[in-house]
């Protein structure tokens, strides 16, 4: 084991065998950005869709609405909405726009492989290069969405609160150091009902990462899916596709007293797949020309690790 100094100052035990952490990040950069000019979120500097997009995330995310999503995309017994392969799932998020990232305007397909390539050029292993391909498909949940559940995907400003952007814990307060908005938290109902508008709310202290219930959206639905499909992706990935929107988590360092001792070294596979998301974002990297080059070596991945085939959506 090696010990390892995360971004929060936490030592972390690290198996020798694990991917190095970068300690700089400068390389992973495709474009001429400052750290800066990434994820900026103010209602005067934020495109107003985006703004838009984080009023109705914090208007709607509720505990409610977690259990009613739970059980509308379950996938115990057996049940799926859908049968498709992976590429075929691709070819339905071909036109799917993120309506919550400043950062971004290229198809998801796109913003997929460039993640994923800057995890193959940094030379890391080939299930985390994978994960890089996979980690925003849960979006196709726009195919059975609609705008009352802030999950259209057909529509050009249609609603898709409940798809994509940070996410925060529900059940418990809403952090206003940790979140992007904050002024929109007074906006959240269950931000006036004392069951949940306290510190720890309907957890108790210490219950762990996996205990907690996370603002519906692509992630939770692409980790369930996954799992629902046997796939042979490590827990790192896994957990790299559950968390990597929960910034208030991994990034401002929220939520540490419903945290126990062993998530932290989860938190650092989780930063060290977001560095990827973020930094590969370039709409002058585009892969376009390349795509076509480029899928064969990823479908030899899904085949690897389990995921060829028709899969349960």
């Amino acid at each position: 084991m090696s010990r390892l100094i995360d971004s929060n100052s936490n030592a972390v035990l690290i198996d020798e065998s694990s991917p190095e952490i970068p300690s700089s990040f400068q390389t992973i950069k495709t474009n001429d950005k400052t750290d800066e000019a990434f994820r900026v979120y103010t209602a005067t500097d934020s495109p107003a869709r985006v703004v838009d997009h984080y009023t109705d995330m914090r208007k709607f995310h509720t505990v409610q609405f977690y259990k009613k999503m739970e059980q509308k995309f379950d996938f115990s017994h057996g049940n799926y909405r859908r049968k498709m392969t992976i590429m075929e799932a691709f070819a339905e998020l071909e036109n799917y726009v993120d309506a919550s990232d400043p950062d971004l305007d290229l198809p998801n397909l796109l913003h997929l492989l460039q993640t994923a390539e800057g995890i193959r050029r940094a030379g890391h292993p080939d299930w985390l290069q994978l994960t890089g391909l996979l980690h925003d498909m849960g979006k196709i949940m726009f195919l059975w969405g609609t705008g009352e559940d802030g999950q259209d995907g057909y529509s050009p400003n249609g609603k898709q609160w409940a798809l994509g952007g940070d996410t925060f814990v529900v059940g418990c307060e809403i952090p206003d150091d940790a979140v992007v908005f904050p002024e929109f938290n007074k906006l959240n109902p269950d931000m006036q009902d004392s069951r949940y508008n306290t510190k720890c709310g309907i957890y108790e202290k210490n219950c762990g990462l996996d205990k907690l219930m996370f603002a519906w959206g692509h992630d939770e639905y692409m980790y369930r899916m996954l799992v629902a499909n046997d796939c042979s992706i490590p827990q790192e990935g896994l957990d790299m596709i559950r968390y990597h929107s929960a910034y208030p988590l991994h990034d401002k360092g929220a939520y540490k007293h419903l945290l126990r001792p062993e998530d932290e070294e989860r938190l650092v596979w989780i930063r060290l797949f977001n560095r990827y998301d973020l930094y590969t974002k370039d709409e002058n990297n585009d892969l376009r020309e390349s795509t076509e080059d480029l899928l064969p070596y990823y479908k030899g991945l899904l085949e690897k690790y389990g995921l060829s085939g028709d899969l349960k959506w």
